[in-house]
């Protein structure tokens, strides 16, 4: 399996990352258990997760992903051939974001508790907090590092101004730097990463990792019309990507797909590897066949002429 140096952090990573947020909530112990299985045994080994994963499922407090893939972990007694990432600072019931010194040092006592590990390989601001300066953010990183319980950290959903504020902040005061973003980019959310955080990215070589990769599912193919929203729990949420757009984005993967035997996901995921700074989009899966499916991705190389169709459906 090719591996790419995510950012500065230290970690070389497989093109294609795990999203946790199905593990606990539309994927139980067992299916989430086979489907990591699965995942490594292909050769990949990006997990992302987060402390508010599942929160927003009723009777769910946050916590529910990592706990499992702290099982998962403690059951094949090593987890030195992954990278596991996770997050801090969603809301987890105290009615915002939080980034502050204490909230950091205790969210991330609980989150290696869960994931059952003595060392977080990839820890992440979840969401901005403007209320508390990057200073105090980044020496409750600065602690965890010196203290071995954090390898690198990273950001996410930060606008070019903050990430390059957060970058300043940290050389100005030697204090660690964020080696990731990862932001909310696919083929057809692409104005918020592409431009000025992006060339940041590439600039300061910060580690790409994007989520929502597949539109929630959308970019798959499996929605194209109203009819098709009892598909998934996901279903009604798609009603916002039934556009002229968003069905030209669907032909044309249609059309890149078909003669390269290849899946409308695959196509989705391959042209957001083949963008600049992306290291690895992240997706997620329910089923075995649908893992199979994304992870054959990471073998698709789209050719120029590939990419400018979809560049231009997409526009």
């Amino acid at each position: 399996m090719d591996r790419r140096k995510l950012g500065d952090s230290g970690f070389e990573v497989a093109p294609l990352a795990f999203g946790g947020n199905v593990f606990g909530w539309t994927a139980d112990e067992a299916m989430s258990f086979r489907l990591l299985d699965q995942f490594v045994d292909a050769g990949f080994n990006l997990v992302d997760t987060a402390d508010s994963y599942s929160r927003w499922v009723a009777g769910h407090q946050g916590g529910e992903s990592e706990t499992l893939i702290g099982r998962w972990i403690a059951r094949r007694g090593r987890h030195d051939d992954l990278v596991i990432a996770t997050k801090v600072g969603s809301d987890m019931g105290q009615g915002h974001k939080v980034l502050r010194r204490d909230y950091i040092l205790q969210a991330a006592e609980a989150s290696l508790r869960r994931l059952q590990v003595d060392c977080i390989d990839l820890y992440q601001s979840h969401w901005d907090d403007e209320k508390t300066p990057f200073e105090e953010t980044l020496a409750a990183y600065d602690q965890l590092l010196r203290q071995g319980k954090v390898k690198a950290i990273g950001a996410s959903n930060l606008t070019a101004a903050r990430l390059s504020q957060a970058l300043e902040v940290s050389k100005a005061r030697a204090l660690p730097r964020y080696t990731t973003l990862q932001p909310h980019y696919n083929l057809y959310e692409r104005a918020s990463f592409e431009g000025e955080l992006q060339a940041l990215c590439v600039r300061e070589n910060i580690g790409v990792i994007t989520y929502f990769s597949l539109a929630a599912g959308f970019l798959t193919g499996k929605y194209r019309s109203e009819a098709d929203f009892g598909k998934s729990a996901r279903g009604p949420g798609m009603k916002k990507f039934l556009n002229p757009r968003g069905m030209k984005i669907l032909d044309a993967l249609d059309t890149v797909a078909a003669p390269r035997h290849a899946t409308p996901a695959q196509v989705a995921l391959a042209w957001l590897m083949a963008r600049p700074g992306v290291t690895a989009p992240i997706a997620s899966a329910t089923h075995p066949d649908q893992l199979r499916d994304i992870l054959g991705a990471a073998s698709l190389k789209l050719d120029p002429e590939a990419i400018e169709l979809l560049d231009a459906a997409s526009a």
